[in-house]
């Protein structure tokens, strides 16, 4: 359960703003996307090791 301190005289919005940022963090929305549909264990794996070879030549090309 998701739990937003809201303090006196805080602008709604605000609180708002705050709650659907610890939603966003909290990876339930893109858990239940992912579930959506079957994946293979092996299209999981190629994808990771894509995903990998990708941030790898991100932090080669700061470097």
């Amino acid at each position: 359960m998701i739990i937003v301190p809201v303090k006196e005289g805080e602008n709604i919005e605000k609180a708002l703003k705050k709650f659907k940022r610890k939603f966003e963090k909290t990876g339930i929305v893109k858990e239940l996307r992912s579930r959506q549909q079957f994946n293979k264990p092996s299209v999981i794996k190629r994808l990771k090791k894509e995903h990998a070879v990708y941030v790898q030549k991100l932090h080669q090309v700061e470097d």
